[in-house]
């Protein structure tokens, strides 16, 4: 999950989630299952410090979920490359892949599914957070109401690094991965091989602007779902973004813009995509 997806799943737990209280919880029975609550050492030590507690709010520190429980604990999710929750009640099966099962007392529950098992899960107090390794290097929110464009350029002024691996950095800026970062250079005309200290002051404001519009925009979609149907929404809804995509995934094809066809190159090992005309 990238940003868009990570805030769609918060909103949805902040309005059908938070003010629930947790009757039951279960860690399943295999090593996957151990490996996303890693840091407990056991099952029993990670259900206890929810069951009976409620949920009081749902916040996300870039690409990290944090489910506040009124007893001053947090449960801290990371989704990794295939995590992700959806609710459920007995009447379903269990999805393959299901870790966690958190039951409520109003019925129905949570379920955190995860194939690849690289997410993780565990609980901590509120005065532990700032302690957290993970939580203290999440750098800025680009939908963060303090992030200036000015301090968005002196950043990119700090660094000689092109442009499409620094916006996928999670100690640069939070929650932009491969789908996001082409999406956005695309939306500010800038390619991904461009030094950020050789920018403009109109190029900044142009990728800052691509920023904001680009990760709202995807919201307002709900996320975007490939064809691996990797990402669905907290009911199991794919989201509708891939189909507003600009060039990510579109080798080939025309530009939406100027109609030259969209270009594909390997970038830190992942393939991008851009326009050789709008982009320069």
């Amino acid at each position: 999950m990238e940003l868009p997806e990570v805030e769609v799943m918060r909103r949805d737990l902040e309005k059908d989630v938070v003010g629930r209280r947790i009757a039951a919880a279960e860690v399943r029975p295999s090593r996957n299952a151990m490996r996303i609550i890693r840091r407990h050492a056991r099952r029993k030590e990670f259900t206890d410090r929810l069951v009976g507690h409620r949920f009081t709010k749902a916040e996300r520190r870039g690409k990290y979920l944090l489910l506040h429980l009124d007893g001053g604990d947090v449960l801290v999710v990371h989704f990794g490359m295939s995590g992700r929750f959806l609710r459920g009640n007995k009447r379903q099966a269990l999805p393959p892949h299901t870790h966690v099962v958190i039951d409520f007392q109003q019925g129905g529950d949570l379920r955190y599914i995860d194939p690849r098992a690289l997410g993780e899960m565990f609980v901590t107090t509120t005065d532990e957070l700032g302690k957290v390794k993970e939580l203290q290097h999440v750098a800025i929110d680009p939908l963060d109401h303090v992030f200036t464009w000015q301090q968005f350029a002196a950043a990119l002024a700090a660094r000689a690094a092109k442009l499409k691996p620094l916006l996928m950095d999670q100690g640069f800026i939070s929650g932009l991965g491969n789908i996001y970062s082409d999406e956005v250079l695309f939306a500010a005309g800038l390619r991904h091989d461009r030094l950020s200290n050789t920018l403009s002051a109109q190029e900044v404001r142009r990728l800052y602007r691509a920023l904001q519009e680009v990760l709202q925009d995807a919201i307002r979609h709900r996320g975007t779902t490939l064809e691996d149907e990797a990402y669905v929404d907290l009911f199991g809804k794919p989201g509708e973004y891939q189909h507003e995509l600009k060039v990510y995934g579109r080798a080939g094809q025309p530009c939406r813009r100027c109609r030259t066809p969209i270009e594909s190159v390997k970038v830190a090992g992942r393939t991008s995509y851009f326009c050789p005309q709008c982009q320069s």
